[in-house]
């Protein structure tokens, strides 16, 4: 199966007329966060496929409408809950802090990026690993079910020193690499970390688990064949 992965800028190649021709051969799609809903609704429509997505820790503006409460984490007590609506109406699917399953392929997703200044959808390492730990049940179902925890985790921060920054916004997640130590996803997919330079690291290797940042787009072919 082909995906095309995307995150944190809106890429003109994808953003066009001409998308369902030029990834006319993609089987779906997933947002490694960092981008407008607009933008989302706009592949939807022009590409006529899933898309899957987590939220990063930017264009957050309607991540409210799919967390209850969430601004008792990261925000003050003294805001509005948010609204909770889990079915938008968009054609794009949230992934955060959930699995799915698209054809073959079995997907978690989560959202956000290390707590840098106390902002929405903003973790400690502490509270990362907990949302983690939270997916297990499902993963042993998968297990189960399919012989296997998972193949592609999304996310929208980088493992710890895997693709990652030095400053504080931009630091990994530890309780990645664990979670690649236990369940051996195939793919992690990631955004968060801008590529300015075509000598960039894009693909890195984790034990069994590829690390892809999807800054703008990349294609992933799975091998697979669709169902």
């Amino acid at each position: 199966m082909k995906i095309l992965c995307v995150s944190d800028q809106i890429d003109p190649l994808v953003y066009s007329t001409t998308v369902k021709e030029r990834y006319r051969d993609v089987d779906f799609v997933i947002s490694a966060g960092d981008l407008p809903m607009e933008y989302l609704d706009f592949i939807v429509s022009a590409m006529n496929k899933p898309v899957y997505f987590v939220f990063g820790n930017h264009n957050l503006n309607e991540f409210g409408l799919y967390h209850r409460n969430e601004a008792g984490d990261n925000q003050s007590k003294s805001m509005a809950p948010y609204p909770f609506k889990p079915d938008m109406g968009h054609g794009a699917t949230y992934l955060g802090f959930t699995t799915k399953r698209e054809g073959k392929i079995l997907m978690a997703g989560v959202s956000g990026s290390r707590r840098y200044n106390n902002g929405l959808n903003q973790y400690t390492e502490a509270q990362m690993k907990w949302r983690l730990l939270k997916l297990v049940p499902r993963l042993l179902l998968n297990k189960l079910r399919f012989g296997r925890y998972l193949d592609i985790l999304v996310t929208h921060a980088s493992p710890a020193g895997i693709h990652d920054k030095s400053d504080p916004c931009h630091q990994g997640f530890e309780c990645f690499k664990w979670f690649m130590d236990s369940f051996s996803p195939r793919y992690l997919v990631h955004g968060h970390i801008h590529l300015y330079d075509l000598q960039d690291i894009r693909v890195s290797k984790y034990h069994d688990t590829t690390v892809i940042n999807a800054y703008s787009h990349f294609i992933l072919d799975t091998g697979e064949t669709p169902s």
